[in-house]
């Protein structure tokens, strides 16, 4: 492994996809023999954190000596910097110059990104490094860390046990581990009724997960993903998910091709857009005049009318779009 290694994670990284960026990290420097590890969290641009004379904020400036300087007693030191998506300009031009210059036997360091490295540090990281991807965590990338983790733990598990765990923490894997932990230390089955039984919380879904079963038709699946988001955040932020995915179903709907549709969104091309331009002859037009009616009734409604009445018109106007978005 080359010492020096990104770690790069998508750009909207929820928990679980951060909670494996930093344990592929950890496990890169472990292989590098790195001792005395010092970890940088690059700030939020905009922090308000104190910019120095040239341009680098107080967290950062400390990756720099760490980097020149080597070990004084000859073995590798080893710098973990997160969020390197954040660095600003100066911060990226000059960690770009030591990297180059760093010394692979006396140093290892890892950069974890949620995104693109700004330039000119993200190209030379490519050019003297090796980087590490992690995907996007689907529900059924999970499962397969649960079924490793548990094999890991010693906890015995079955296809329904995991799908439990999964429908219980989404794909937070810090809070899939911490599960398979308890299970492990009480020597329990990772069954899917000891999971029912002993794990009550609800994970805290993207909105994406419903939409998902939305366009696929299906009420049952769309229901219940409607249930966990509502554990946790209020419903008119899954009406703004879904008055955006309308839109965007429209304009598909009268694009003439890919590049046009793109182009009248914004210009942004990525894995959301190719879908719902692959699945832009499923809804007749005429359904999809009565779900934007629907949604801006189900607006007005939770905007006017008591919190009790919110659930059910969420509820109903789910039901709706499983509808008409099959047809």
């Amino acid at each position: 492994m080359q010492p020096i290694v990104t770690v790069a994670g998508p750009r909207d990284a929820g928990p679980g996809e951060r909670e494996l960026m930093l344990s592929r990290a950890k496990a890169a420097l472990e292989q590098l023999g790195a001792e005395d590890i010092t970890r940088v969290d690059v700030p939020s641009r905009g922090s308000g954190d104190d910019v120095s004379d040239s341009g680098i904020r107080g967290p950062v400036q400390t990756a720099i000596p760490a980097l020149q300087s080597g070990s004084l007693f000859g073995g590798v030191v080893g710098l973990l910097i997160v969020d390197a998506q954040a660095l600003l300009k100066a911060e990226a031009e000059a960690l770009a110059t030591v990297v180059a210059a760093a010394d692979p036997a006396a140093v290892a360091v890892v950069f974890v990104a949620a995104g693109a490295i700004p330039a000119p540090l993200g190209r030379t990281l490519k050019n003297v490094g090796e980087t590490i991807e992690v995907k996007r965590l689907n529900e059924r990338g999970a499962g397969e860390w649960v079924r490793t983790e548990a094999r890991a733990r010693g906890v015995h598990t079955d296809h329904e046990g995991i799908d439990a765990l999964v429908r219980r923490f989404g794909t937070d894997v810090a809070s899939l581990g911490n599960a398979l932990d308890q299970l492990a230390a009480a020597g329990e089955d990772a069954s899917a009724e000891v999971v029912a039984t002993r794990f009550k919380n609800r994970p805290q879904e993207p909105s994406w997960h419903y939409m998902d079963a939305v366009a696929e038709g299906n009420t049952g699946e769309a229901l219940r993903r409607l249930e966990d988001f509502l554990l946790h955040d209020h419903p008119l932020i899954l009406l703004a998910a879904i008055n955006n995915d309308l839109r965007r179903r429209s304009l598909a709907a009268a694009a003439p091709d890919y590049d046009t549709f793109a182009e009248l969104d914004g210009g942004r091309k990525n894995y959301g857009m190719e879908k719902v331009w692959k699945q832009r002859h499923r809804s007749r037009d005429s359904n999809l005049r009565l779900a934007i009616d629907a949604v801006a009734r189900a607006d007005l409604t939770m905007k006017t009318m008591p919190e009790p009445t919110h659930r059910v018109t969420m509820e109903r106007l789910t039901v709706a779009l499983c509808r008409w978005y099959g047809g």
